[in-house]
């Protein structure tokens, strides 16, 4: 049972990252999904798989016994909730970017970024906007230890 899950995860995953890697928005968002699926299955797999009793202690004893561990069971449903509402923003956020951009292609939602000539937001320069440490500081520190 635990290699068809292992088995299942991988798909899942692999799934996921090929969508996530594809060009197309609404694929990335439900790769996405996908992602989160097999985050949950990962959920699953860390409880008990094989016990089919709930998760209640019975009356005079104090561990679980065989019984399936109700803490994983939150935490998946958790996930559940999490990955469903991360879904929706999603797909409102890339319905709005589609919307916007007249396109859902992601190497055409490059164009969005800034001009180089823009005063409010300029673009990313490289070497240009990389912090430069101070070489005299740290010269007269190691100077002073000597």
């Amino acid at each position: 049972m635990i290699w068809l899950l292992a088995l299942t995860i991988w798909i899942t995953v692999t799934a996921g990252v090929y969508l996530v890697l594809s060009r197309d928005v609404f694929r990335c968002v439900f790769g996405l999904g996908i992602l989160g699926s097999a985050a949950v299955l990962v959920l699953f797999a860390s409880g008990r798989l094989e016990g089919m009793q709930p998760g209640v202690i019975p009356l005079g004893e104090t561990a679980l016994g065989a019984a399936t561990n109700p803490l994983i069971q939150a935490l998946t449903l958790t996930a559940i909730v999490i990955g469903f509402a991360l879904i929706c923003f999603s797909v409102v956020l890339a319905l709005r970017l589609i919307q916007r951009a007249d396109t859902d292609d992601v190497l055409a939602l490059r164009m969005s970024e800034p001009i180089p000539t823009e005063p409010v937001k300029p673009p990313y320069n490289g070497a240009d906007h990389e912090p430069v440490p101070p070489a005299s500081a740290g010269a007269t520190k190691l100077e002073g230890v000597a």
